[in-house]
């Protein structure tokens, strides 16, 4: 790989290693030949294609299509680069245009697809569901509903779609859960359990009425996830918590109800549909020429 890609990697959060490894593990699924493309073209073709969105939404995953292309061609392929990951797009919009040996373009195709396709529709469903909240002080904010392998870059997808990151894996912090509660005996012992192990960790409890907020608050816990709550519920949970703690609504919420739990002043929406019930983004590849030998 590229310092230059590395570092676009690095400058995305990304670890180059393990998109890297992804790339190569997708790879490996197509096998080693294609009995298509490698009888009807000469591996001297050089061809020229474009990914283009085929509808409006939120692109991600274009470094790591290049990360594809650069695994598999090891410098054979000449990238030019329209948008950013991140960015905005118009149905027609071409994202990426390559330049390269015309059967290995089509081993890339399907690969580099699969992970801009998945990506990016993560990405627009965030970018529909910070935009529906804007104005009220609250962030859309994802879990760990992820499939396994991608976690790190369907989290990347959620922020290049305006949204932010829960935590990361179980060792980055601590979410007391109602099966916590339950079988420590109360939030308090589940709550105190854990400061006394870990007294710098951050620790979240999850709470599902007023009676337990205020049970985690008197403990000391200062960020507290309401769990499936009415509106006027959290609207009473913000006021009784009076800014002792973060506060953040999950459970029952949909795009229709986004603003309504957003207005009730909780600081985060948690949206585990982001990563795992996203709409792939349609993007497709489109040949233009064909340069010969």
């Amino acid at each position: 790989m590229t310092p230059e890609l590395s570092q676009r990697l690095r400058d995305q959060g990304l670890d180059p290693l393990a998109v890297a490894s992804l790339v190569r593990t997708a790879l490996a699924e197509d096998g080693e030949t294609d009995v298509t493309s490698e009888p009807i073209f000469d591996p001297r073709q050089v061809s020229t294609a474009d990914f283009t969105a085929r509808e409006e939404g939120v692109v991600a995953g274009l470094v790591v299509a290049e990360t594809v292309f650069e695994v598999l061609m090891d410098g054979e392929a000449e990238l030019e680069r329209h948008f950013r990951d991140g960015d905005h797009v118009a149905k027609g919009d071409v994202l990426l245009t390559v330049t390269a040996p015309t059967v290995k373009l089509l081993r890339a195709e399907r690969i580099a697809l699969n992970f801009m396709t998945h990506l990016s529709g993560i990405a627009s469903q965030t970018a529909l569901w910070v935009k529906e909240i804007e104005g009220t002080g609250a962030r859309v904010r994802d879990s760990r509903k992820t499939l396994p392998g991608l976690r790190a870059l369907q989290k990347w997808a959620v922020r290049c779609g305006g949204g932010v990151n829960h935590r990361m894996s179980l060792e980055d912090a601590a979410l007391v859960k109602d099966n916590h509660v339950a079988a420590a005996g109360g939030v308090t012992a589940a709550y105190e359990a854990i400061r006394s192990r870990y007294p710098e960790l951050h620790i979240q409890v999850e709470v599902d009425t007023l009676e337990q907020l205020e049970e985690a608050l008197t403990a000391g816990a200062t960020d507290v996830l309401l769990d499936n709550m009415s509106d006027m519920t959290m609207a009473e949970a913000v006021r009784l918590t009076a800014g002792r703690a973060t506060l953040e609504a999950s459970g029952g919420l949909g795009l229709a109800r986004a603003r309504r739990a957003a207005a009730t002043g909780v600081d985060y929406l948690a949206v585990g549909g982001l990563t795992h019930s996203a709409t792939a983004l349609d993007i497709g590849l489109d040949f233009r020429t064909a340069a010969g030998t």
